[in-house]
């Protein structure tokens, strides 16, 4: 636990702590991404550059802000630990996401050995109901309720964080509701369900809506609502009731940029891929017809029939 107030260089820092298990598995992820891809290039296989920094980018993210020095005042402040959580939920699953690594996982993984067993079972996840099911809204968006107003306001908070391993327990979990947000809404893998784009965008205005109510409301509440981070922030000098509000702040500014730069990539790929089926159609049509052209050129006929 730090013992005086951080500088931003603090948070950057490499400060001592439990067991760096998010970071590891930032590292892990990374290394087997990158591998991946290396082989496909290596067989002059297409694979995008801008996916493989996408997912690597959200690999060191991951590991910068569950093991620097944020991490440390993670446990002792509770604007700390809401950047924390915003970043979790919200920054790092979308660039996993548009990395897209099931699509890598299957076309890189070897199709014999132990490779076979790992897109079997892929294969058998993709045709998956509960897969489908755990990926629907009706799981991501009460997941996202629970961990902003269950957690805080019910008092969740509290209990979890006073236990050994509770801090990183919700660190992980606030990745693993990010990332069943994310999926439905951003991926280009292969799904065992998949959202309208109307449905992606209602999705993202939900999330948003969530954690801006949520920003508010912990900018105007006038006690603490977790107590755990009352004795340590008072113990920095920090008045805990302004650490709050501050952290009401990052939910409600920090939170919405990346909500609109997901927004913006959703009604893009909204607009590119109905231009390009309208674009489709009308090659289509110049080269076939349409039912709707022919009934009209024999309109037209019987009209100069009907004439002569």
């Amino acid at each position: 636990m730090p013992d005086e107030a951080p500088t931003f260089s603090d948070f950057l820092a490499l400060a001592p702590g439990p067991f760096p298990l998010l970071p590891l598995v930032a590292a892990v992820l990374g290394v087997m991404y990158l591998a991946g891809a290396i082989r496909l290039w290596r067989q002059h296989r297409r694979w995008p550059i801008w996916r493989t920094v996408s997912f690597l980018l959200g690999c060191v993210l991951l590991a910068a802000t569950t093991g620097l020095g944020v991490e440390a005042y993670g446990y002792a402040m509770m604007s700390v630990f809401m950047f924390q959580q915003l970043t979790l939920m919200i920054a790092i699953p979308p660039l996993l996401v548009l990395g897209s690594p099931g699509t890598l996982l299957l076309r890189a993984t070897h199709h014999h050995g132990a490779g076979a067993q790992v897109l079997r079972a892929a294969h058998w996840g993709l045709r998956s109901r509960i897969a489908g099911w755990i990926l629907s809204p009706w799981i991501a968006l009460p997941l996202y309720l629970i961990a902003f107003y269950g957690l805080y306001l019910a008092g969740l908070a509290d209990q979890i964080l006073a236990e050994p391993g509770g801090h990183i327990s919700l660190e992980i979990g606030f990745l693993v509701v990010g990332i069943l947000f994310a999926i439905p809404v951003l991926s280009s893998d292969p799904l065992p369900v998949r959202l309208s784009h109307g449905g992606r965008a209602l999705d993202v205005f939900a999330e948003a809506a969530l954690h801006a109510f949520f920003g508010v409301f912990l900018m105007m509440a006038t006690t603490m609502l977790v107590d755990y981070f009352v004795a340590p922030t008072e113990a920095l000098g920090i008045d805990p009731l302004a650490d709050q509000q501050l952290a009401g702040g990052l939910a409600w500014s920090y939170g919405e940029a990346p909500t609109l730069l997901i927004l913006v990539y959703v009604m893009h790929r909204w607009f590119r891929e109905d231009t390009a089926r309208a674009a489709a159609a009308d090659r289509y049509a110049d080269l076939h017809g349409t039912t709707e052209l022919d009934a009209y050129n024999t309109y037209l006929k019987r009209l100069r029939e009907k004439d002569s």
